[in-house]
């Protein structure tokens, strides 16, 4: 696009306010999630103790609330918002998504690219890996939240499948034996271990993703010019020819 003057270039809405606030709100409850989420990963490492520990996973559920309320959200906007915050714009799938993706991918090669007003077919991609790893994640992370603090939505049934006396549930604490079965807390547990075992290893994956996921979008804003980082910003593309996905 270097070689268009800027007479013909075109500016596009695409990203409505929601689709930015979801962005934005999501950049920033990952990267919380990420970083305490780390620390609580390697806290024996760090010497860290169990009131250390309890801070921690308290921090991280009350962002993952967040979190989770943002793409809980998100998923009702791709049924009601713009044609771009649309499902069926958004995920790789539907007619014609395997020729449009030889399509591009052979335009990207050559350095000539077709345009796209919403996900281009190789973005699609990677939106359906982060969704799919991102609500896996969210519904492990609600899990853990009842299992290890006992905090909602499944705390209180994590508290009475634990406890000795179920009418003094109140007096059951994050790493304290009070009023704990030992067997029934030790099955609990092994309920537990797939769900840690899940939220561990997509933390890894989340970390490959979100590099790719950056990674790409600079590649694309260096390649094609359109505005595709600052869209998010202000919602708008600008484009030298007319995208391959816009309609009237």
């Amino acid at each position: 696009m270097g070689h268009i003057a800027k007479a013909d270039l075109k500016e596009y809405y695409v990203w409505d306010r929601t689709v930015r606030w979801f962005h934005w709100i999501n950049f920033a409850s990952v990267l919380g999630l990420i970083v305490i989420g780390t620390v609580i990963l390697f806290s024996g490492k760090l010497g860290v103790g169990n009131d250390g520990k309890v801070l921690l996973k308290t921090v991280h559920v009350l962002t993952g609330y967040v979190f989770v309320v943002n793409l809980a959200w998100r998923i009702v906007w791709g049924f009601i918002g713009n044609r771009y915050a649309r499902w069926r714009a958004v995920l790789p799938f539907g007619r014609g998504y395997m020729a449009d993706l030889r399509e591009y991918s052979a335009g990207f090669r050559m350095g000539d690219a077709p345009g796209w007003l919403g996900h281009n077919p190789i973005g699609k991609l990677m939106v359906a890996a982060l969704f799919a790893v991102l609500l896996a994640m969210g519904g492990a992370g609600l899990m853990l939240a009842g299992t290890d603090i006992y905090y909602p939505p499944f705390g209180g049934s994590m508290k009475s499948w634990i406890a000795e006396d179920r009418s003094n549930l109140e007096v059951i604490k994050p790493y304290s034996k009070e009023n704990v079965n030992e067997a029934r807390y030790n099955e609990m547990r092994a309920f537990r271990k797939p769900f840690i075992t899940t939220h561990e290893t997509l933390y890894y994956v989340l970390l490959a993703l979100i590099a790719a996921h950056i990674t790409g979008a600079v590649v694309t804003e260096i390649r094609e010019r359109n505005g595709i980082i600052s869209a998010m910003f202000t919602g708008r593309k600008v484009f030298g020819k007319k995208p391959v996905d816009y309609r009237d």
